[in-house]
Formats: C-alpha cells, sequence, structure tokens
C-alpha cells in the first residue's frame, strides 16, 4: 500500500461560475460596435436631451433598467430549454433596423431611439429565446422613460398641464379668501401678477415620476391591480402636487412678495414637490397593502434587494455564441455599411432671402418690425423669423404677420401650432376652423388657412395662419408632420415654416369687415413670400 497522495488536479484560474465565453463576447462586441453608428444620431440627440431639467434624471434610467434584469436573472432558473426559439428576436431586431434605416433617411432622431429600445428588446430574445426571453422585456420596456417626448407632442403636454396647473392653484388661492384671476396662464394677484411658464408645467416632475412609479410597481410585493394603480396614480399625483406648489407661491407672494416666486425659495419648493410625490406613493402603497387578507410590513412590502447581484452580472460574460447571435450582428453590421457606405443627402434648403430683407412697403401699406423677447424667441428656436405690423391710410386697425422657419423640421426643432399657444397668453379661442380663401395671379391660388376669433377680456382678433410647406399649404399640423417625413425620405427636404396674419376686431367692428381687411394685406405679401419661404 503506498503512502503517497493521490494527485491533485490543478485548481482552475476563473471558478466555472466566473468563465468568460470568448466566442460570445466577441459577437456581443462586434454587435455594440455595428450598433453605434446605425443609432447614433439617437444617441447624440439623447446627450442633448438629457442636459435639459425636463430629462436631466434620463442618465439614471439605464442603470435602473441593468439593475432590474439582474434582479429577474438572479431570480430566474438557471435551466435552459434545449432548443431555445431565437426566431422572433432575430423578427424583432429586423423591423428595429428597419425603423433605424427609416429614421436615418429622413434625419430623425426620435424615431432612431425608439428603434434602439426595440432592437434591445430583440437582441434579449435572441440571446434567451422567445420562452424564456419574453419574461425580461419590463427592464426593456423602462427604457422608454428616458426619451424625450416628440416636439409636437411636448408642447402640447406642457401647455395642457401648464392650463390645469393655473386653473388649480387658483382654486386654492381662492380657498384662502384672497381674490384673484385668472387670465390663460396669468394669475393676477391684484398687486403681483404671475405667469405660470413652462418650467412651472410639472413636466420636469412627470418624467421622473412616472418612471420611479413604474420601478416602484415592479418592486411592489402585492397583486397585479395594486401595481397599476400605483403606475397610473403618478400623472394625476404630480399635476395636483404642482399645482399645490403654485397656489403655494401665489400665497406667498401675496403675502411677503414677488420674490417669493424666484431664485432657491422656488427652486426648493419643487424639490419639496419630488419628495412629497414619492412619500405620497409610498403612503399608497401601505394603504393598498392594508386592504389585502395577509399585509405586509413596509420594509417587505418593496422589495429593495441589491445583494446576490455578482454572479447574474457574470453570467453576462457567458453568453454562447449562437447562430442567432452571428446573424443579428451580421445584420447590424451590414446596415451600419450601407449608412457609411451611402452617399451623403443633400439636406440643405434651397437658397432663400432673409426675412431681414422683408419689405417694409407693400402697396398703401407701411410696416415696422420688432423683435421677440428673449425668452420667447428660446423657446420658438426658429432659424429665421419676423414679427411685422402693417398700416394703411384709411384702414380701421393694423394688420400683423408673423412668420417662423425651420431650415430643419427632423433634429430637435420644428413648428408648433399657434393653437397650443394661444391660450397661454390669455386669449379664449372661441373656434378655429378651416376656410377657403381666393388669391388668383399667385403661386398660391386657391387654398385654405386655419381661421380663429380670439378674445382676451373685451378684446378680439382675427387670425388666420397655416403651414408653408415646400410648396403646400396646411392647416393641420399632424398633416405638416407627416410631410416632412416624406419629403424628407423622398426630397431630402424639411424646411418650413408657419405663417400668420392677425389683426384686431373694433368695438362695433363687424368680422367680415375685419377680415377683409386682413386679405387686402395677404394679396401684397403673397406674391413676395416665395422669395423668403421656398417652393
Amino acid at each position: 500500500m503506498s503512502l503517497q497522495s493521490p494527485l491533485r488536479r490543478p485548481l482552475p484560474l476563473f471558478p466555472p461560475q466566473l468563465r468568460l465565453e470568448p466566442g460570445g463576447l466577441a459577437l456581443m462586441a462586434l454587435l455594440i460596435g455595428a450598433a453605434l453608428p446605425v443609432f447614433w444620431i439617437g444617441l447624440a440627440s439623447l446627450g442633448a436631451a438629457w442636459m435639459t431639467p425636463e430629462y436631466s434624471h434620463g442618465p439614471l434610467i439605464p442603470l435602473i433598467s441593468l439593475y432590474l434584469f439582474l434582479r429577474e436573472l438572479r431570480d430566474a432558473p438557471l435551466a435552459r430549454p434545449a432548443r431555445p426559439d431565437r426566431r422572433p428576436g432575430l423578427w424583432v431586431m429586423a423591423g428595429a433596423l428597419a425603423l433605424a434605416l427609416f429614421g436615418n433617411l429622413v434625419r430623425i432622431p426620435d424615431i432612431v431611439t425608439y428603434a434602439l429600445i426595440l432592437w434591445i428588446s430583440g437582441l434579449v430574445l435572441v440571446c434567451m429565446g422567445w420562452a424564456r426571453g419574453r419574461r425580461h422585456q419590463l427592464p426593456v420596456l423602462h427604457l422608454v422613460f428616458m426619451l424625450p417626448l416628440p416636439q409636437f407632442l411636448y408642447w402640447k403636454l406642457t401647455i395642457f398641464l401648464q392650463l390645469v396647473s393655473s386653473h388649480l392653484g387658483v382654486a386654492m388661492v381662492e380657498l384662502a379668501g384672497i381674490p384673484v384671476f385668472l387670465e390663460g396662464n396669468v394669475i393676477d394677484l391684484g398687486v403681483y401678477k404671475l405667469q405660470v411658464a413652462e418650467a412651472c408645467s410639472g413636466l420636469r416632475y412627470l418624467f421622473p415620476i412616472l418612471s420611479f412609479s413604474y420601478l416602484f410597481a415592479i418592486l411592489y410585493r402585492g397583486p397585479m391591480w395594486h401595481k397599476v394603480v400605483l403606475f397610473l396614480a403618478a400623472a394625476p399625483l404630480t399635476v395636483l402636487m404642482n399645482s399645490f406648489r403654485i397656489g403655494m407661491i401665489a400665497l406667498l407672494v401675496n403675502r411677503y412678495g414677488i420674490g417669493q416666486a424666484e431664485g432657491f425659495l422656488h427652486f426648493f419648493e419643487g424639490w419639496v414637490i419630488f419628495g412629497a410625490c414619492i412619500a405620497v406613493l409610498f403612503s399608497m402603497a401601505v394603504a393598498l397593502q392594508r386592504l389585502t387578507p395577509d399585509p405586509l410590513p413596509m420594509r417587505r412590502a418593496v422589495d429593495l434587494d441589491f445583494g446576490g447581484l455578482s454572479e447574474p452580472a457574470a453570467r453576462l460574460g457567458r453568453i454562447a455564441p449562437t447562430r442567432g447571435l452571428g446573424i443579428g450582428a451580421l445584420a447590424t453590421l451590414g446596415l451600419a455599411v450601407l449608412l457609411w457606405a451611402a452617399p451623403a443627402r443633400d439636406a440643405t434648403p434651397p437658397a432663400r432671402d432673409g426675412f431681414a430683407l422683408f419689405p417694409r412697403m407693400a402697396g398703401d401699406w407701411s410696416g415696422a418690425a420688432r423683435p421677440l423677447e428673449p425668452e420667447v424667441e428660446a423657446v420658438l428656436a426658429a432659424d429665421d423669423y419676423i414679427d411685422i405690423t402693417y398700416a394703411a391710410p384709411g384702414m380701421a386697425a393694423p394688420v400683423n404677420f408673423f412668420s417662423a422657419w425651420y431650415a430643419r423640421q427632423t433634429e430637435g426643432s420644428g413648428i408648433h401650432s399657434p393653437e397650443v399657444c394661444l391660450p397661454v397668453g390669455g386669449w379664449e379661442v372661441s373656434a378655429i376652423e378651416p376656410a377657403a380663401v381666393s388669391f388668383p395671379g399667385t403661386v398660391y391660388g386657391d387654398f385654405a388657412v386655419n381661421r380663429a376669433v380670439i378674445r382676451n377680456g373685451l378684446s378680439r382678433q382675427l387670425v388666420y395662419y397655416w403651414f408653408e410647406q415646400r410648396g403646400r399649404r396646411m392647416t393641420g399640423d399632424y398633416a405638416a408632420k407627416a410631410s416632412v417625413l416624406w419629403d424628407g425620405l423622398t426630397r431630402g427636404r424639411s424646411d418650413g415654416a408657419l405663417v400668420r396674419f392677425v389683426t384686431p376686431i373694433g368695438p362695433q367692428e363687424s368680422v367680415a369687415a375685419a377680415e377683409a381687411r386682413l386679405q387686402g394685406l395677404m394679396a401684397e405679401l403673397l406674391p413676395r413670400l416665395p422669395r423668403f419661404i421656398p417652393e
């Protein structure tokens, strides 16, 4: 019998659970490298959006999504089906790449960023197979909260929230017994007037709180209907708390002066409201737990376990080099090469004269231009604009002509309808409807405009406006956006302008008389307009 100890196998350099899969890592590196040029304009747009207050929470969203994904991997069984079905993931990736191609062709970053999320969803399905990958889509869906809203939806939502918050804030002031009057988004306290500006709409709280409530609903341990309630409560809760904030500012201004609406106190009140919304969501979770037969204590009702994430993180390095993953990598690389090799599309709009050269004399009419206020000009974000008021002998009132021109309506800036802005200035829109106008002998001929009669107290004005889109006149902002997509794809152009004419309606004047005056100036200016707004 030998006393020599048996030979022992040398210990591996890395434990089995930490060993990497070189083939899978190589394919993932190829995927990421190929995806960067495909989704680059979307990623650049995200970076710019994250620098604004409304979307400053954006960089946190991918980290939270990764945390949710690692949690699911930690809790998921290691067993995998013998032959996972990766075809649905490839179809999703193919759809995402087609959408990204379209977004790159029309140069609209928002389309490319949505395609990026769809591509990530397909990648998860390819790596894990349909049966298992579909159960890991909630963290991917959470990425939606990092995206900025399209501009036309952003402005509609901003104005809507401004008006709702203004009305609710004024109602709170009235409950305190203080006389107050509301004109649009202007709160009139007599001595002081407060404007509920864009920054006070509540959007900068709404997006992060929606993200938090989504996360909160996932981590909450309770019935599905509890989770739905917690998520859906975020939007109305944010609006109510922001209205409370506006009402409190108005009360403080009424008592202590206008300084209460400015500076650090205004900023601090915003953070207090944000924290209060989070506290209310937690309180709602506690209340919902009390409705269950066997309620959990709060520390267990919300699963905030951060332990044991290192092992699932290590599993990400052991992705197998499957044929599906290879096909996805080659398809992404193929699109990247196609975009790189394709000839650059000439997105430069036709030559035009700047509005600085727009005639101040037109027939019997003479005009005086004025610049917009800096904050209004910043929100407008037009490449060129003109705001000029014309008067003529014998005319009962002047006529204002305004136009804002955009070289590209696809890269963060674009036209939004005056219908959105008018209520914010205190004007009430009695009706906006299409109206046919005719100017024979001009390139315009017969076309339709939006016609509105607006009121502010006893004052009335008649408004004509339309969207001048590369030789077409449009009355609907959605149709104008659709034409930008089509012309960007087929003509490589997305330039366009808003054209607006406004004239006061005198106390004893008929709308027809004001309309004749307004159309008289249009007849003089429209033949000159193509120099400044290319067809």
